[in-house]
């Protein structure tokens, strides 16, 4: 488990938020909550290991619209979720009946917002990735527009995704170690086909992607929609997407200059060598994106359902 002492490093990190979200929040409002969180996360993980990443996705695609605020699930005409960058989040029947089971054991008590992140710390950790304890206390935001989606696409340069995450208080480690959340991920072929066919209109691939690695993808793509941006163990949550990225076999082309760029190499580098340092660092990175422009307090609300305001 991730110390408290560590916890309070990112206090001064993050004052505002911290100052009101703390470990084991529902302890006495709702002592079952992560309990029930963790039983029905290892109940779908059993049947669909794929979850890991889908829960990692929703729960980075919230905090970076608007903060950790549960606004992506709201069903509605021309909500977040509506939004393109949003069309291949996933998962949200399993928010739905986590939900339900807390709402019979504790009516009105646990956000939608602490749903997610507790579900994407137990799917991390059933993957193989780190078991940390998170901070929770955050309450559902009130708006949801799809005009607020401004999610960046995988050929963005590395100093525009740097600067995603620095804007929200992180630094270049922790994005770097998020973006390592690729380790369990999935890409659309037609995000990163030009670079196994006709990369940006020299008719032939890419010069930074591993000969092997274009094959492989000719050969995925020609027969699914979809391919792992983990070549080496796409379901394990671990540092083989960093060494991957060393050996020319990353997928979407950002992730491949994280292991070129002056400003990432170096992380890409630490993290491809030592498992342990880039699962601490991990943790690190997701609790103070777990913080994120949070709703505490009396702001916000506790939905009763997660998918509209009450």
């Amino acid at each position: 488990m991730m110390k408290f002492s560590s916890i309070l490093v990112l206090f001064f990190i993050f004052p505002i938020a911290f100052a009101q979200l703390r470990v084991g929040f529902y302890s006495r409002s709702c002592p079952q909550a992560e309990t029930i969180v963790r039983n029905l996360v290892r109940q779908r993980f059993g049947v669909d290991p794929t979850v890991t990443a889908a829960l990692l996705r929703m729960h980075f695609h919230d905090c970076f619209v608007r903060g950790c605020d549960a606004s992506l699930l709201i069903d509605a005409p021309n909500s977040e979720k509506t939004a393109g960058p949003n069309g291949s989040v996933r998962e949200f029947a399993l928010i739905d009946q986590i939900k339900a089971q807390l709402e019979a054991a504790c009516p009105s008590t646990v956000s939608c917002a602490d749903i997610i992140t507790l579900a994407t710390r137990d799917s991390v950790a059933l993957a193989g990735g780190p078991s940390y304890s998170i901070p929770t206390g955050r309450r559902d935001g009130l708006v949801s527009n799809d005009v607020d989606v401004a999610l960046p696409g995988p050929t963005i340069s590395v100093a525009g995704a740097v600067s995603l995450f620095t804007d929200k208080g992180m630094n270049v480690f922790d994005a770097v170690a998020l973006i390592g959340a690729h380790t369990v991920g999935k890409g659309n072929c037609g995000l990163f086909s030009d670079r196994f066919t006709n990369f940006q209109g020299t008719g032939r691939p890419d010069p930074a992607m591993d000969p092997a690695l274009v094959s492989s993808l000719r050969n995925t793509c020609a027969n699914s929609a979809t391919a792992s941006l983990d070549q080496s163990t796409p379901l394990r949550f671990d540092n083989q997407f960093f060494k991957q990225l060393r050996k020319k076999r990353g997928v979407f082309q950002v992730d491949q200059r994280l292991a070129t760029d002056r400003q990432t190499r170096g992380v890409v580098a630490r993290y491809a060598n030592n498992n342990a340092y880039f699962k601490r660092q991990f943790v690190r990175a997701m609790i103070k994106m777990g913080a994120v422009d949070v709703l505490t307090g009396s702001a916000g609300q506790i939905r009763r359902n997660c998918r509209r305001f009450n």
